[in-house]
């Protein structure tokens, strides 16, 4: 078989993602809880050794479930740090949500804590709720099977997309805030009196001085040194990426040796694409091969036809790709929005030619959905039932890149004043984003189904993060839900970790 050179993992790292492929019978319902571990590993990031984090299940990173089956996990801290980990796409009881100190406090290095709740079918993630921890790759697919995933015998391919740095966390929120920071979101969801994680303060912990409310529209956008994809819009300028990543990794690899998932001629394909960056949008590229867009943030969606799908930081998508009856290879590209870095892998029959991707296009990709073409386009399957609205809330987002701050309702993490809620009540929120640079608002313990794009009624998709380009705004419909405080936040880690983030107060109803 003529194929790229497969370096292997270093001696140290766990094996990458291997759920993309598992047969059936490695998944049966387990009679007792799953093991997972948040340890660390070692990747080979283009011939160079990068230790990072990672979610080591019973048979690689990540976990897949069975229709029918619990979420059912023993967590262990196998880190020399605490830590906590959030079921993204996942409505667990609030306690077992994975937010710091809302109200459990992280895990200490050698603790286990158990995990039981119904689990919701669909392409999940789960990750690090520490920004520092994310930006080290601890994360990893959550994928929870559907009846109808088996019944449509399609060969299942996890896309799992990050963007990577040898520097440290630490150095890069350091880089891009210019030392405007100052972590107000850092460690999100712990008190004042809580102690401080990786050495940056936590939120509610000092605001920047004089730096209460960030700037809030109208406002010019300072370049970053080394920053790229600024473009123009209405005359201001917009900030596409705030860091310029060491690489960009699709199942932990890059195109210098990227992941070549052998499939049949003829094949039926169903691609879950993740993606888990910390701070970038990407476009996934399906060149010769038609997709049809199925699902959204794990939720069904009528299908759009396509090549070219985008999805911010914490998005997902699902994607059905029917391969024609020949040999041949297919590369599925991860473009990253406003430059030409990208990364992806390779589908291939047996034997086929694959020839080598250069990890840089010769052209940059567009912006993503500024206009939110993409998600006009995408129509529920199964939307909320029609209700009276008992509360609605326009949400401020702004900020600016000098000094480096990002505010909903021009307030950081700890200086925030709650949306709140009935339990049980329908409620719209209204995303008005009036920064230069795109939000992907992510609220935890809730479905949300997008009900209106810059004004205009939709029956849009059904999603936990939806994605608001600058000087646009988006409204979601949700039922409140358990009666607990619940983390609602830029999915953008830099903007989380400088203070992007409120909390979603739901009362019980009287």
């Amino acid at each position: 078989m003529n194929t790229l050179s497969r370096r292997g993992f270093l001696a140290a790292s766990s094996a990458a993602l291997a759920i993309a492929h598992l047969p059936r019978a490695a998944m049966a319902q387990a009679p007792v809880p799953l093991a997972l571990s948040a340890a660390t590993r070692t990747l080979d990031i283009d011939g160079r050794a990068a230790t990072v984090f990672g979610l080591a299940g019973p048979v690689g990173q990540g976990l897949v479930l069975d229709p029918g089956q619990r979420f059912r996990v023993d967590l262990t801290n196998d880190l020399d740090v605490g830590t906590v980990i959030h079921w993204h796409g996942q409505i667990p009881p609030n306690a077992q949500d994975g937010v710091p100190d809302m109200p459990m406090p992280l895990l200490a290095p050698s603790e286990t804590r158990s995990y039981d709740f119904e689990a919701r079918p669909g392409t999940h993630w789960m990750h690090s709720h520490v920004p520092v921890q994310e930006m080290r790759l601890l994360a990893a697919p959550l994928i929870v099977r559907a009846p109808e995933d088996i019944a449509a015998d399609r060969q299942e391919v996890v896309m799992f997309l990050h963007d990577f740095s040898f520097k440290s966390p630490e150095e890069v929120l350091e880089e891009i805030s210019g030392g405007h920071g100052d972590g107000h979101g850092a460690g999100h969801g712990a008190g004042s009196g809580a102690p401080s994680m990786q050495g940056m303060p936590m939120g509610g912990m000092g605001a920047i001085q004089g730096m209460e409310h960030g700037a809030m529209g109208g406002m010019p956008m300072g370049n970053m040194s080394g920053m790229g994809g600024m473009m123009g819009m209405g005359g201001m300028a917009m900030d596409l990426n705030d860091h310029d990543w060491d690489a960009y990794l699709a199942n932990d690899r890059t195109l210098s040796d990227p992941e070549v998932v052998q499939v049949e001629r003829g094949g039926r394909i169903h691609l879950r694409v993740i993606n888990a960056a910390a701070a970038t949008v990407f476009w996934i590229d399906t060149g010769a091969a038609q997709a049809r867009l199925v699902a959204a943030d794990g939720h069904g969606v009528q299908p759009v036809l396509g090549t070219r799908f985008g999805l911010a930081m914490g998005q997902r998508l699902d994607l059905e790709i029917d391969l024609p009856n020949e040999a041949g290879a297919w590369p599925i590209l991860a473009l990253r929005e406003g430059a030409r870095e990208r990364t992806g892998l390779i589908l291939a029959t047996q034997g086929a030619e694959v020839r080598r991707i250069d990890a840089v296009a010769e052209s940059e990709a567009p912006a993503f959905d500024i206009d939110l073409a993409q998600e006009t386009r995408l129509i529920a399957l199964d939307p909320l039932p029609d209700r009276p609205v008992g509360h609605s809330q326009m949400l401020m987002l702004g900020g600016s890149m000098q000094p480096y701050i990002w505010t909903i309702n021009g307030a950081v993490w700890g200086q925030h004043r709650p949306v709140t809620a009935r339990s049980g009540e329908r409620v719209v929120l209204s995303f008005h984003n009036m920064s230069m640079m795109g939000h992907p608002m992510h609220l935890h313990g809730h479905v949300f189904q997008v009900v209106g794009l810059n004004g205009r009624a939709v029956s849009g998709a059904l999603r936990d993060t939806v994605y608001v380009p600058p000087m646009s705004m988006v409204d979601v419909a949700l039922d409140a839900g358990e009666a607990a405080r619940w983390m609602l936040h830029c999915h953008h880690m830099p903007h989380l970790a400088s203070g992007m983030m409120t909390e979603f107060a739901v009362t019980a109803s009287a």
